[in-house]
């Protein structure tokens, strides 16, 4: 039985970039570029909320003490009245 359901998409600009991978002979079908474009995206997605998760534990983890937010605030006043 099968488990999806034929869908229609339009590319636009990226019809060509399709048609030369099918081409080259390195898919057999459209339906394989796509699976593999979605399967690219995964891992991109996957890379991204790893290096965000080390980012926020890398924040959570730095022993500098905080800076309140008028601190902030009074910087970023400062660093505008520079530029001015």
């Amino acid at each position: 039985m099968r488990t999806s359901k034929p869908i229609t998409v339009t590319l636009g600009k990226q019809q060509a970039l399709l048609e030369d991978r099918l081409q080259s002979g390195a898919y057999e079908s459209a339906s394989e570029v796509i699976r593999a474009g979605l399967r690219a995206l995964d891992r991109e997605e996957a890379a991204l909320s790893q290096i965000m998760r080390a980012k926020i534990r890398e924040a959570i983890d730095d022993p500098r003490p905080d800076v309140t937010a008028a601190d902030v605030f009074a910087r970023l006043r400062a660093r505008h009245a520079e530029g001015q």
